[in-house]
């Protein structure tokens, strides 16, 4: 007998969430098990469109908007992994949720690894993508010409805003071509994330992610040093990063496979939705067998 195709999409509740000082918007669906999604930049919870309806026939999928992104609150800071990461606790906290798998992409990379190595009896297995987590060994041959330009141009305080005024909707379409190797997003989640940056004040919090990458790496580092990995983890790389989170990844983590997404651009959420749900589905599945 084959199996019902999962849904494609969900009913979903927007929630407001206070936690760790701020308000964050969460959007929910679906009952089972916690999963939690965590996007990075230039997205919002809608990075995951396209996996919530499948996710959510199973598992009670939690997908905020992370601080200062999409319509949580615009925080004047908090910014690094450590206090993110609390934020995730206390949003599963406020939804009577004491554990979760989590899946992480780009700057919720860093946060979902940290939150599983301060608190591995709240994180059941752990999916990661396309992020480097700091200074950690392994990225050497990918940072080998130097980190991307943006890093640089995003961390000097202030001066990305004041460049990207009245451009700013050029800018993160940039991004999300690029993201996708030139394939591009739907017209509805181009303009979801292209007004959720727009808005005031929008660009200072996401540029505040890449002014806390000195801390957020630091936190990294005395972290991994006095703890390892002990969920399951699943690193998935795609263009750039390829194998290069998994390679940080392999020294401090016990259970580790990875996998790299061929013909696939940063963005796997919306780039390759049905290969990335091919890798994640059956790995969350395996907690249950």
């Amino acid at each position: 007998m084959s199996r019902t195709p999962p849904p494609r999409t969900a009913s979903i509740e927007l929630r407001q969430i206070e936690t760790n000082g701020i308000h964050a918007n969460v959007a929910i669906a679906g009952s089972g098990p916690a999963v939690v999604l965590l996007h990075g930049f230039p997205h919002t919870w809608r990075l995951w469109s396209e996996i919530i309806g499948p996710l959510s026939a199973d598992y009670r999928v939690i997908a905020p908007d992370l601080r200062g992104f999409g319509a949580s609150s615009r925080a004047s800071d908090g910014y690094d992994a450590d206090t993110l990461a609390t934020d995730i606790a206390g949003i599963l906290d406020a939804l009577g949720e004491p554990t979760a798998a989590v899946v992480a992409i780009d700057a919720g990379t860093p946060v979902a690894v940290l939150l599983a190595l301060r608190h591995p009896a709240r994180v059941r297995r752990l999916v990661v993508m396309e992020a480097l987590l700091g200074t950690l060994p392994g990225a050497e041959n990918f940072l080998a010409a130097g980190p991307p330009w943006w890093f640089g141009f995003h961390a000097v305080p202030g001066l990305a805003e004041e460049v990207l005024a009245g451009h700013e909707a050029r800018y993160i379409e940039w991004f999300l071509t690029t993201g996708t190797r030139g394939r591009g997003v739907s017209t509805d989640i181009h303009d979801a994330f292209v007004d959720s940056f727009t808005e005031n004040d929008a660009l200072r919090c996401a540029f505040s992610y890449y002014r806390a990458l000195p801390t957020s790496a630091r936190q990294l580092e005395h972290s991994a040093t006095t703890s390892r990995l002990t969920a399951p983890t699943l690193a998935i790389g795609a263009h750039p990063v390829g194998d290069a989170l998994e390679r940080q990844l392999r020294p401090i983590t016990d259970n580790l496979v990875g996998q790299v997404i061929p013909d696939c651009g940063h963005i796997i959420p919306l780039d390759r939705p049905q290969e990335l749900l091919d890798l994640i589905v059956p790995f969350l599945a395996a907690e249950h067998v």
